[in-house]
This record gives structure tokens, sequence and C-alpha cells, in this order.
């Protein structure tokens, strides 16, 4: 699931919202590096769903799934950009992916200076895409905080946040898969009540009555049951099998 990414790599914002033409809305105008023309990327991956050439180039760009809000919100996601010079590239069912250009900053329509007019909606595109405020001027349906919508992270160069604080997409730090090693099986010896522990033993050749000393192995191990057994010998150790 996708989080929406601030559209601008440059952030700065030159009007928030409740303010000047912003009234009654939660648009910003980011006005990018400098005085030139900064591109604009997709926040989400998403389909238009509207363009408007009568007024600013307006295009509202519809998330293709629910995204990740900043302030836990789990929703579609609608956004209205506004400004670019031209849009004659675009028509409305294109896909766009998440972090594709598309969409630049410019003078259309009421404008001072170059910059991309953005507003965030929650929800998916309904109606005409938009309605006229009590302040007169045209915003986005379902108009929502663009701080409880929008992420930054490292790619976001800050130059001005006119005061706002986005939440940070913090990068992923990849943990090595550690190798999952068996304990082996150590069992207890078992001691066998029918056999001595004694390592030595004494017999008498009737022969010539000599007495020969013969070794019997020490009993470490009686096994239980048919299976498979390991064990680790050091150099100079011997191995009996009864």
């Amino acid at each position: 699931m996708e989080k929406p990414l601030y559209p601008s790599p440059y952030m700065r914002i030159t009007q928030g919202y409740m303010t000047g033409t912003h009234l009654d809305s939660y648009a910003i105008d980011d006005a990018g590096s400098d005085t030139g023309i900064d591109f604009i990327v997709a926040p989400f991956t998403g389909i238009i769903r509207k363009i408007y050439t009568g007024d600013a180039n307006e295009v509202w760009l519809e998330s293709s799934e629910p995204v990740i809000y900043p302030d836990g919100t789990v929703d579609y996601m609608t956004m209205m950009f506004a400004h670019d010079n031209d849009v004659s590239n675009l028509f409305v069912g294109k896909v766009i992916s998440r972090g594709e250009r598309f969409y630049e900053e410019g003078m259309k329509g009421n404008a001072t200076g170059n910059h991309v007019h953005m507003e965030c909606g929650k929800g998916k595109f309904t109606g005409s895409g938009w309605h006229q405020n009590s302040a007169n001027y045209w915003s986005i349906n379902n108009g929502k905080n663009p701080t409880e919508c929008l992420w930054i992270d490292d790619s976001i160069t800050v130059l001005d946040n006119n005061g706002y604080t986005f939440k940070r997409i913090e990068p992923e730090v990849s943990v090595p898969d550690t190798p999952v090693t068996e304990e082996p099986i150590v069992e207890d010896p078992v001691e066998d009540n029918n056999s001595s522990n004694d390592t030595t033993d004494t017999t008498v050749d009737d022969d010539n009555n000599s007495s020969t000393e013969v070794v019997k192995p020490k009993l470490i191990f009686t096994c239980k049951s048919d299976d498979i057994y390991a064990i680790e010998l050091k150099a100079g150790q011997k191995l009996y099998i009864e």
C-alpha cells in the first residue's frame, strides 16, 4: 500500500491554506526551486479523472488503490493540480505511476509567477470534482489538510515549508537473514544395569595356569531405538560398537 509523497521535489510553499485566494480551502501553492518551471510527480499511482482547460488547466488524479495517510487514515485519495501551461499530453483515463513526472508549474489561469496549486481530497473523485466554497473560490470536494495527506522523504528538498510539518517516510533498514543452526541433541547416557562398568577382567588359561587380562569396552551409551546417531571423535580416540 502506497504512502502519498509530496509531489514537488523542491518544497517552497509560497501560499498556505485558509489565506488569501485559498480562503475556506486546504489549497497550497508551491513555487519549486526557483522562479523557473519545475516538474511535478505523481504522489501515488493513480488515474486521471478530469481535465479542465477552461481555467487553469486543472487536473484531478485519483489513487488506483487505497493509500496510507500520515494521520493513519487508509482510503482513496484525489488530488487537484492547477497552472500547468500545457496539458495536451494528458487525457482522462491515463494511469500515472507514483513518482512519474506528469505535470509542471506554470502561470495558466489566475497566477502570479510559476507555481503549482494543489489540493488534496479524501476518497475517490466525486461529482464535478470541485465546488464553490463560501469565499466564492472553487475548491476540491472533500478537501483535507495536506499535512494529513502527504509524506516527505529524503528525495524532497525542503526550502520553505511555510511553517507546516509533514511526516517523514523513514528509509527501511534491511536486516540480513541469520542462519538458523540446530543444536545437536545430546542424550544422557543410559546405564545398563545388566552390565558391569569394569574395564578389565581376568581369565585363567587352564593349559599353563597363567592369567590373561582382557580389556572390555567402557559403556557410555545404550541405544534406545533404531535411529541415526552422530558422535564426535578426537584424534587417537577409539570407537567400539557392540
